[in-house]
């Protein structure tokens, strides 16, 4: 018995996906609530503190990301647009970004923060 219970540890441990950490230099604001990360297809938009755009990325420009948006009019509704913005961004820059993905009919729509809530049962 203690065997399967080891053996399905490891399994798990070894399943489960990380976060991915870029080569963008973001800096993610925190916050204590939030919901995971789904199984669902999704285009991340990361924007830096100096006002730059990457798509998957790839550094674009406001006019080019709206272009690439529109490549995904056909499954929108059932992808995931994130968009991970440095904490120092302008807001207006970040409505825009938000903006040009609802005008585009992406369905789920999630701004990227850091969890900063203690693990559950930690005192």
């Amino acid at each position: 018995m203690v065997d399967v219970v080891f053996l399905l540890l490891i399994f798990f441990m070894i399943s489960t996906s990380f976060i991915d950490s870029s080569a963008i230099g973001i800096n993610l604001p925190q916050a204590t609530t939030g919901t995971p990360e789904g199984e669902q297809a999704e285009v991340k938009v990361y924007l830096e503190e100096n006002g730059s755009i990457h798509f998957n990325e790839r550094e674009v420009d406001m006019a080019e990301l709206e272009k690439l948006l529109k490549n995904y009019t056909g499954n929108a509704a059932t992808t995931s647009f994130k968009l991970l913005a440095d904490k120092e961004v302008k807001h207006g820059r970040v409505i825009s970004v938000v903006d040009l993905a609802r005008a585009h009919g992406f369905g789920t729509l999630a701004i990227a923060t850091r969890n900063t809530a203690p693990a559950h049962g930690a005192e």
